[in-house]
């Protein structure tokens, strides 16, 4: 949600002074009390270290079972030496592709892909100082308890492939559970009186899972909606070590504000020379997405920002791709698609599909197909009035769901006629979500980016909707969801997506 900025009140009046900032208590003493191991355990100080000895562990392991399996300690060559070299190279490989650095909702799916390309790498590596440092036997020479050492090899690729996936998916699961049950993670302050900064607070209280807590902002003057948002102003960005000093915040955000490119560049020195992570918020924040990387000029930095063309190949691929998949779905799951439209039949009078007009891409209408869930519609009944600031959705006005309805709502099962939306090429498997005409034009008007959802065919599910933002929620927030899917577009994330789906179907929910 993006907070409105709000006229500042004079500074010397809101500015407080040290004593006034060493009476603020940390972010721990706004929670319930809890013994000092348990606080230490809470901040995920020693998160990087816990990695690093989960992934050692995992190793050895595998090395262990690699060995053993193939009797490979009897061999009086040195395979199961070599063997050993797999846990110190795989560690190497880890760090080379950044997996022990700490990044925000860093999850189980976004670990798999370079951790079994790193297992896979450091495999062919000790397989091929096997190959240099072991040399081929003379022919007919015969060695008492050989192994093949390829066996060897392969068998610690599996084994630790199984255990390093084990580990990773354990630790994702027990992070995501502590941080939001105990409110386990990192706290922040954040740098910046512009309404971006009371989008990144309010960001960091919907979604726990990013592990931060805002303990306090630093800006020239006290943003007028900084009490509804419930964390203290602290003061001018010259006060950050005071701040963190006193707030035991290990994270300082900046957000783009009206203090000058110097100041801010001072406060971000201060706080990394205390040893506090900087993130940045870039000022051209719509058109960064995650392949954006930096270059130098000299001594001068560029962000190179990577474009994604919804007209070009890529996306041309993807809805092909999407086309062929929903056939091939709808081919599979065919019994249960005739036997969910002879129960909406029998359930009561009307037709089997429900058929709502969407705005799609470019702004083109096409009729989205559902299951019917619904009796017909009293026409002496009140009309339905939607909530402002929230998106039409589930349950409109009174609740005419059949006992079918009912079960399809909850599960999502109403939804899969859309896959014949995906074949005719109206719709892809996962995109925005398509809206009403009606409701289109009243959220261009009023929500920030909105129009720019259409750039994309719409979906069944998207990036929105596997972080709980379906139903009657805030379209602002769809918006902010769909605009970053469209900017950070892969193949990958789409798989991604497609997984929290079934994920969030087997947690159904009324709708």
């Amino acid at each position: 949600m993006v907070v409105e900025a709000q006229p500042s009140v004079d500074r010397p009046s809101q500015r407080p002074t040290v004593p006034q900032l060493k009476a603020v208590p940390p972010i721990h003493e706004n929670l319930t009390r809890k013994p000092r191991w348990f606080e230490a355990l809470r901040s995920e100080r020693g998160y990087i270290p816990l990695t690093i000895g989960l992934d050692i562990w995992a190793a050895f392991w595998a090395v262990m079972l690699a060995l053993d399996l193939t009797n490979a300690r009897q061999d009086p060559r040195p395979v199961a030496l070599l063997t050993y070299l797999f846990i110190p190279v795989v560690i190497f490989v880890l760090y080379t592709r950044g997996m022990y650095k700490r990044k925000l909702s860093h999850s189980f799916l976004d670990d798999f892909e370079p951790v079994m390309t790193s297992v896979a790498v450091s495999s062919l590596a000790v397989l091929t100082t096997m190959m240099v440092l072991i040399p081929p036997l003379a022919p007919g020479t015969v060695i008492e308890n050989q192994v093949r050492t390829a066996e060897v090899v392969v068998r610690l690729w599996l084994w630790a492939a199984v255990f390093f996936t084990a580990v990773r998916l354990i630790r994702s699961l027990c992070q995501r559970y502590l941080r939001r049950k105990y409110q386990f993670g990192s706290s922040a302050l954040i740098v910046g009186s512009s309404p971006v900064a009371g989008q990144l607070i309010t960001r960091m209280r919907q979604i726990p899972d990013y592990g931060l807590h805002p303990v306090g902002v630093l800006a020239e003057d006290k943003p007028a909606d900084l009490d509804a948002l419930g964390v203290p102003y602290l003061g001018s960005p010259a006060d950050v070590e005071i701040a963190a000093r006193t707030t035991g915040a290990v994270e300082l955000l900046i957000a783009p504000s009206s203090e000058s490119d110097e100041e801010l560049s001072r406060t971000a020195q201060v706080a990394q020379n205390l040893g506090m992570r900087v993130r940045v918020v870039p000022r051209l924040m719509d058109a960064v997405g995650g392949g954006a990387y930096i270059e130098h000029l000299g001594g001068v930095p560029l962000m190179v920002m990577c474009h994604t063309d919804p007209k070009g190949w890529q996306f041309a691929f993807k809805h092909a791709l999407g086309r062929f998949l929903a056939a091939l779905g709808l081919l599979l799951i065919s019994p249960l698609f005739l036997g969910l439209m002879l129960a909406v039949k029998l359930s009561s009078p009307g037709p089997i599909f429900f058929r709502q007009p969407r705005i799609g891409r470019d702004g083109k209408v096409f009729d989205c197909l559902k299951f019917r869930s619904m009796r017909p519609e009293d026409p002496n009944a009140a009309k339905f009035e939607l909530k402002d600031g929230a998106a039409p959705g589930g349950v409109e006005g009174e609740d005419r769901r059949t006992w079918i309805g009912k079960i399809m709502r909850k599960t999502s099962l109403d939804e899969l006629p859309q896959l014949l939306n995906v074949v005719k090429g109206e719709m892809t498997l996962v995109g925005p979500r398509p809206e009403r005409p009606e409701f289109v034009e009243l959220f261009e008007m009023q929500i920030r980016r909105y129009g720019e959802r259409h750039r994309v065919k719409a979906g069944i599910t998207g990036w929105a909707q596997v972080h709980g933002l379906r139903g009657q929620t805030s379209i602002a927030d769809r918006a902010e969801f769909d605009n970053y899917y469209i900017q950070n577009w892969s193949l990958m994330l789409d798989f991604k997506i497609l997984l929290l789906t079934v994920l969030a179907v087997l947690r159904p929910t009324e709708d």
